[in-house]
């Protein structure tokens, strides 16, 4: 059996890689991967999270003995610290915004989650040439609609296959509601446990719920690699830093919306939430994505233009970090698009060679296509999520995070209703409590959340 994001020969070469991002000396690191590549082990990480046939005993142990050695190079960082504390000193003010939101805000940012994450879904793990072959040969590019099959020539569906778990449902022709996906399972399960325990919720808090609600299959990267930590009785935060080379992906980011809508208009507040869940999983960027993301939310359902969203969620952002240089090359690509001084393609060139092999779904790709979509369409919900999905990296989730934001910014009703109708107010979900959810009960559900107690 080929367990993905789970076995230690595959996890070699995604923790050297996560420590070579971190700083550590390159030369220790040559070392340790030279050893590996004479033993026979790949050194690049399969795209689908698992190598296409199982190592043997010997290679196995190997792996786990190296990985233990890398283990001892995880080092803090006081520019990229984990604890709130440390994370708080290192911000500045955070801005004033108007604390109250409304439920055409919250509808058109529940709305907008599931529609950009439909968008997606058919061509998540397709890369950016394929998606507009995709597109091209079906008069849908640019892209203006969901994906669909018909009339796509047969050599172009061998060359770039569809994701086979997601295309049933998610191409236009068969859409009947908003399919189940983790990028709407954690944002259900994110207001359950707001709903819960509000600002008494903890970390430990979230682990029980994953245990209760999440089946294992249906958590990925570091989530997956959590989930083992957790039924090993580890402690927080080792269950984010053990025999986990994805704690700095884009599994935290995510789970984010929630814990921002939660809190309209007070950043800080909304990052803090969103920190207590991010630390299960995730250390430093990964961290910070979570933070970034649940700032974009609470600042979008009451912010008047993107930018205030944009500035206003940058201010959560450690300002040394890496997650703060992408954002700001983000911004500054989103801006030139925006102003027509790039084009399409140009802009998301700037990205992809900015991120040249980089796994397509960690967070610092995707944060800075989403601050890019943001900045150059943040008002334009079918143009913000198509380039999004454009870009090729994680399409499901960054279409998802775009369509949360500036849904939210915009309001239901000012969403193209193209876009809407098929979700047929419904999205499927695997969390306990029924088979289905309405996007408007949900909404309304966050609406009492994000109001004051009195």
């Amino acid at each position: 059996m080929r367990l993905t994001w789970a076995q230690p020969e595959d996890l070699v070469p995604a923790e050297i890689a996560a420590l070579r991002e971190q700083g550590v000396d390159g030369s220790v690191l040559a070392a340790v991967e030279q050893r590996w590549a004479d033993a026979g082990g790949s050194i690049v990480l399969a795209p689908s999270g698992a190598s296409a046939e199982a190592a043997s005993p010997e290679l196995r142990a190997l792996a786990r003995g190296l990985l233990e050695e890398l283990q001892l190079l995880q080092q803090p960082s006081t520019a990229e610290p984990d604890e709130w504390s440390e994370i708080e000193a290192l911000l500045p003010d955070a801005p004033a915004l108007r604390a109250q939101t409304g439920f055409d805000r919250l509808h058109g940012a529940w709305a907008g989650r599931a529609a950009g994450c439909l968008l997606g879904k058919p061509v998540e793990k397709i890369p950016r040439e394929g998606i507009e072959q995709i597109a091209r040969a079906t008069g849908n590019w640019p892209i203006r609609t969901y994906f669909t099959a018909r009339g796509l020539p047969e050599e172009i569906g061998r060359r770039w296959p569809w994701n086979r778990r997601s295309a049933p449902t998610s191409l236009i022709e068969n859409i009947d509601g908003m399919p189940e996906d983790d990028d709407l399972n954690f944002p259900i399960l994110a207001l359950d446990l707001l709903e819960q325990h509000g600002a008494e919720l903890t970390t430990d808090d979230v682990a029980q719920a994953w245990l209760a609600s999440l089946p294992a299959g249906r958590v990925f990267t570091a989530e997956r690699a959590a989930y083992r930590n957790i039924l090993d009785a580890r402690p927080v935060p080792e269950t984010a830093t053990h025999l986990n080379p994805f704690r700095e992906w884009i599994g935290a980011l995510i789970r984010a919306d929630v814990h921002g809508w939660a809190h309209p208009g007070d950043v800080r507040a909304a990052a803090r939430s969103a920190w207590v869940d991010a630390r299960l999983s995730h250390t430093r960027n990964g961290i910070y994505g979570e933070m970034w993301v649940a700032a974009l939310c609470s600042a979008s359902v009451v912010a008047a233009a993107p930018d205030e969203v944009l500035d206003a969620a940058d201010a959560v952002v450690p300002p040394e970090s890496r997650l703060a240089a992408a954002l700001r090359l983000g911004r500054d690509t989103g801006r030139a698009l925006g102003a027509g001084t790039l084009s399409t393609d140009e802009a998301l060139d700037a990205l992809h060679t900015e991120f040249s092999g980089m796994h397509w779904v960690h967070t610092l790709n995707n944060a800075a296509l989403i601050a890019c979509a943001v900045q150059a369409h943040g008002t334009e919900f079918g143009s913000a999520i198509a380039l999004a999905v454009a870009g090729g990296w994680d399409t499901d989730s960054v279409g998802a995070t775009v369509g949360s934001v500036v849904g939210g910014l915009i309001g239901a009703d000012a969403i193209d209703a193209a876009w809407t109708a098929p979700l047929r107010d419904s999205i499927a979900t695997s969390m306990p409590g029924g088979a289905e959810r309405s996007i408007r009960e949900l909404a309304e559900r966050t609406l009492r959340l994000s109001e004051p107690t009195p």
